[in-house]
């Protein structure tokens, strides 16, 4: 599955809040390599696609039946339960006071929520590949810093930019895609379903990419999200399906790692036993620095 001796400090590289699509919902904070905050329910119905932690400790998650916001102590804040027929996979906060989500279903809808106020500020349909087979419509959406919006398209093959207003102002091609982020530099970085990380110019070529011959020795069960750090550096998750496997704790897949941009790797975290058991890994959301997720903006929408 990977080498016995892993590059870096295992969960003392960074600090970090946790996340991953499995049977149970469970998001975890660690800091100085151990973890200092948990959420475990195991009694939950629908897997945690996307969690986003606020400045303020809040975090935002999005569970496939449901959207829910709460507190450092769990207390729930805002919930909106997907309406009968339909799945919510990414959610992404605007400010304090709002939400933006995806709802798969038929019709697919992008929503802007005011979780004060509970109004839809902004609503608009986005086109599906299979407008019945609700379940392979999105898994992330992220906004950028031009206040449009990157939508991975698993089931049409493509990564579209809509403006706040629903209009198709950028697309690339890519089977499966399964995340997408705005760099600095005005490059797109994808992530898909077939175990490919590319990073492409704003014309589509690419220009970086990450496969599994890039990590020789490591099992690679499927990316889902890839993020560029403030190092330059790219993080990746090595998702594990609690559905088609039962991991063994002693030979267990990693869950994450780090590479520079010549591709050597620099961390990997295998965290399936004591001291911690953190589980398939989604997201991971690096807490090193002060972080505020929710500083976005939708077109006018702050």
């Amino acid at each position: 599955m990977a080498p016995a001796a892993l590059p870096g400090r295992g969960l003392a590289q960074h600090e970090f809040f946790y996340a991953g699509e499995q049977k149970q919902q469970q998001m975890f904070i660690v800091k100085h390599g151990r973890v200092v905050w948990s959420y475990i329910d195991a009694n939950s119905k629908g897997e945690i696609s996307d969690a986003v932690m606020l400045s303020n400790g809040n975090i935002l998650f999005a569970h496939q039946f449901a959207v829910t916001l709460i507190t450092p102590d769990k207390k729930v804040l805002w919930n909106f339960d997907a309406p009968q027929g339909t799945e919510i996979h990414t959610a992404q906060p605007i400010g304090k006071e709002r939400v933006l989500f995806i709802q798969n279903g038929d019709p697919a809808l992008l929503r802007v929520v005011n979780i004060t106020t509970g109004k839809t500020e902004l609503e608009f349909t986005l086109p599906t590949g299979n407008p019945k087979s609700v379940h392979g419509h999105f898994r992330h959406a992220r906004l950028t810093d031009a206040g449009t919006i990157l939508v991975a398209h698993m089931d049409m093959k493509k990564v579209a930019e809509y403006d706040f207003k629903g209009k198709e102002v950028w697309s690339y091609a890519v089977d499966s895609p399964w995340s997408a982020e705005r760099l600095g530099n005005g490059n797109t970085l994808i992530t898909t379903n077939k175990k490919l990380v590319i990073e492409v110019d704003p014309k589509g070529a690419v220009v970086w990419q990450l496969t599994p011959e890039d990590m020789p020795g490591y099992q690679i069960q499927g990316f889902q999200i890839a993020t560029r750090l403030p190092s330059g550096n790219t993080l990746v998750n090595n998702w594990v399906n609690q559905w088609s496997m039962t991991v063994d704790n002693k030979n267990a897949p990693v869950q994450a790692l780090e590479f520079t941009p010549d591709k050597t790797l620099v961390w990997v975290l295998r965290a399936w036993d004591e001291p911690a058991d953190l589980g398939p890994a989604t997201t991971i959301q690096i807490l090193d620095k002060p972080i505020a997720a929710e500083n976005v903006h939708f077109g006018d929408i702050r």
